[in-house]
């Protein structure tokens, strides 16, 4: 019986998950194809968008920036800075050696991006935890550094591949080599080997020893950490890594590198910074606002007159007290800083206290009570009564610590009267004195206390200055600006037009205050600020004698002066007619010396002659209420005093010694041999003012007497002169 054939076996099935994997494998491939193709692709298409070789080498990697002063000598040139353009061939061969050593050891070997660089890397910072290492090589940093920005992204990193192997599909391993070299930023502001060759050798590149070049080379890495001129220790130890590079790499022999020795180099010295600095400073952040240009060098023309500058410069030197800073901006009749200086020393400090520091103005902040005093209807010779007031439970006092009954605005101003200026502040209104210190410029928060007339607010010495400026423009708006016309490329973008429209009050008002400020300088507390021609100021000085100002006009200039300590600690003996007065001295005579003596259409009359001056006039006191208020200007609450207590303050000074003080004073400003005899209407009114119950003139201002309109039609009647 035949056995039953066994039927053959069905070939066995290719088991599921080995489909998978064969399946994945076709799919990465073709997907691996497809990318290579799209890189071949962009790789290709971004070759052909590149620039030319010449291009590349005229395209500018900064905006270089040239500031002038008025005379067109360069102040100084900010932004980049580019040397002269090497060959390859020109380029030391140890500069080249050295770069390819550190930043890029297989730079002639690949094709624009190093694989095993980029796996070196991504083991060495995983092994450390953190970024530590690139694996950008010298193709990839210049074309980061032509065409993209630093940002760390995914994105710029691949475009900075894409670019890279365009770069080096167009152009040889030399010409990439030679666009680095003369691109890279090696810090300083220095763009390319030449420039930081000069910059911190003071020669060009082309002269590069070892030790030179391993510096220069090792700057790459981190500019600002390994600057020569910012840190030599840290600078000769990368130099000590670089040439360690090239020794492996086996450029230089361990005998070469020895002898390198770059502690041994010499650095070219730092040019020095001036004062002229802070004006700089102060107005080139104003391009951003004057012009849209972003790439173009630009030449800015300026304002800045470099005598004056010097002037300046010198006179916050010399009069600055030990220990304290100063100040000083001086603006031309258009507005226009002629002089700025922010502070002793720019190289110690870069901060510029003629812009930013917010300071208490003293009484120099009395300009705005008097001009809103003259704006309402008063005139230089209208009578006030200084006597004691209280408003709001605050009680200013005068720095003589006496009062002088009935006097003029033009004595209560020249000899800064702290109890007038109280009763004018109360009366036009605290926020009226407030809104014209706005109207003229003041633009730091101003409080409404009563003893915000005495100058309790913080302001800056700038905008106290344009207000100045403001009252000698005949009341026109006065804008201090320092950037005149910019340039690029030989073509004008920028040309300043100054705005005369902008009036702030009436011409006679301006008119007033400037005779208050012309007798204050003459026989006031600001006769230390005389210089030979009509000057028209105003002294300031605070509590304990933290600031000492004083502000002024002649000749078309107008100066400020500011001086304390940057903690506004008190300082011994600085007062607004001291030091401030004599540093706006010692800068006019010069600064005006070359231009026509002007007179005020206003001539100088003297106050009352009969009057005390204030302490301050005689001896520097502070003039902003002394302690009365606190360092918000709020009231300090004063304990009544007793009869007794006014007999003593009377009896402090000698009361016949003050009068024949002024009286030779005003004989002296005035040329006379000896002071005219008194006529019985002065000898009447001498009696009056002893007297309190006697009769008061009719045109006095002391709230008792019947007050005249402030408010009058916008005239000039002032009789032609």
């Amino acid at each position: 019986m035949a056995r039953a054939r066994t039927p053959r076996s069905a070939p066995a099935r290719r088991a599921p998950w080995r489909r998978r994997i064969v399946l994945s494998v076709q799919i990465l491939i073709g997907l691996a194809v497809l990318a290579f193709g799209a890189l071949v692709i962009a790789v290709y298409v971004a070759k052909s968008q590149l620039p030319s070789f010449e291009e590349l080498k005229s395209s500018p990697n900064g905006q270089m920036i040239r500031v002038h002063a008025a005379d067109g000598t360069v102040i100084v040139s900010m932004g980049p800075s580019y040397g002269e353009w090497l060959p390859y061939d020109s380029i030391p061969r140890v500069m080249r050696e050295a770069t390819v050593a550190v930043e890029d050891r297989r730079f002639y070997s690949h094709p624009g991006v190093d694989p095993i660089g980029m796996v070196r890397s991504l083991r060495v910072n995983l092994e450390r935890g953190r970024r530590v290492q690139g694996a950008s090589t010298i193709t990839q940093q210049l074309a980061r550094n032509v065409f993209l920005n630093n940002q760390k992204k995914f994105g710029r990193k691949f475009r900075e591949a894409i670019l890279a192997l365009a770069l080096e599909r167009k152009f040889s391993k030399e010409q990439v080599l030679e666009l680095y070299l003369n691109k890279v930023y090696y810090g300083g502001g220095a763009y390319g080997i030449d420039a930081a060759s000069r910059k911190f050798f003071g020669h060009g590149a082309n002269t590069l020893n070892l030790a030179e070049a391993a510096v220069i080379a090792g700057l790459v890495k981190a500019p600002s950490n390994y600057s020569p001129t910012a840190d030599a220790q840290a600078a000769v130890g990368r130099a000590g890594v670089v040439l360690d590079a090239m020794v492996r790499a086996d450029a230089i022999t361990p005998e070469q590198a020895r002898e390198a020795d770059p502690e041994a180099l010499r650095l070219a010295p730092e040019p020095k910074q001036n004062s002229a600095r802070y004006f700089t400073d102060w107005a080139l952040p104003q391009l951003d606002t004057l012009i849209d240009e972003t790439q173009a060098p630009l030449d800015v023309w300026t304002t800045l007159d470099l005598g004056m500058q010097r002037a300046a410069d010198a006179a916050i030197r010399a009069n600055a007290p030990e220990g304290a800073q100063g100040a000083l901006v001086s603006l031309d009749r258009d507005g226009a800083v002629k002089a700025m200086v922010g502070g002793k020393d720019y190289v110690s400090s870069i901060y510029n206290r003629a812009t930013q520091a917010q300071r208490q103005p003293g009484s120099a902040f009395k300009l705005f009570v008097y001009l809103a005093a003259l704006e309402a209807g008063h005139k230089p010779e209208d009578q006030v009564v200084d006597e004691p007031v209280t408003i709001d439970g605050w009680s200013p006092r005068n720095d003589s610590r006496r009062n002088s009954g009935p006097v003029t605005l033009r004595t209560a101003f020249a000899f800064s009267l702290n109890t007038i200026a109280a009763k004018l502040g109360q009366e036009v209104g605290f926020t009226t004195v407030a809104d014209m210190a706005r109207r003229f410029g003041i633009t730091t928060p101003i409080n409404t206390h009563p003893s915000m007339v005495l100058g309790t607010s913080d302001v800056r010495l700038i905008d106290m200055t344009r207000a100045f400026a403001s009252v000698a423009a005949k009341g026109v708006a006065v804008t201090p600006y320092g950037i005149t016309r910019v340039t690029a490329n030989g073509q004008t973008i920028y040309t300043h037009e100054v705005d005369r429209s902008h009036v702030l009050v009436a011409p006679y008002v301006a008119a007033e205050m400037t005779d208050l400020l012309q007798t204050a300088v003459n026989t006031g507390t600001g006769r230390a600020a005389q210089i030979g021609r009509p000057v028209a100021g105003k002294t300031g000085t605070t509590t304990s004698s933290k600031d000492g100002w004083f502000l002024g006009f002649s000749s078309g200039l107008t100066t400020g002066v500011w001086m304390g300590r940057d903690d506004a600690r008190p300082i011994a003996g600085l007062h607004g007619g001291t030091a401030p007065a004599r540093a706006f001295a010692a800068f006019m005579k010069p600064a005006t010396a070359n231009r026509p003596i002007e007179q005020f259409e206003t001539q100088v009359t003297l106050p009352e002659w009969q009057l005390e001056p204030d302490e301050e006039s005689y001896y520097g006191q502070p003039d902003n209420g002394g302690a009365m208020v606190d360092e918000d200007g709020n009231p300090v609450p004063v304990a009544p005093r007793d009869d007794q207590q006014q007999q003593d303050e009377q009896s402090i000074r000698p009361q016949d010694s003050a009068p024949q003080q002024l009286d030779d004073l005003i004989d002296r400003v005035t040329g006379r041999d000896a002071p005219p005899a008194r006529d019985d209407r002065r000898d009447d009114r001498r009696d009056d003012r002893r007297d309190p119950n006697a009769p008061r003139p009719p045109s006095a201002r002391d709230g008792t007497a019947g007050r005249q309109p402030l408010q009058r039609p916008y005239q000039d009647d002032r009789p032609t002169q």
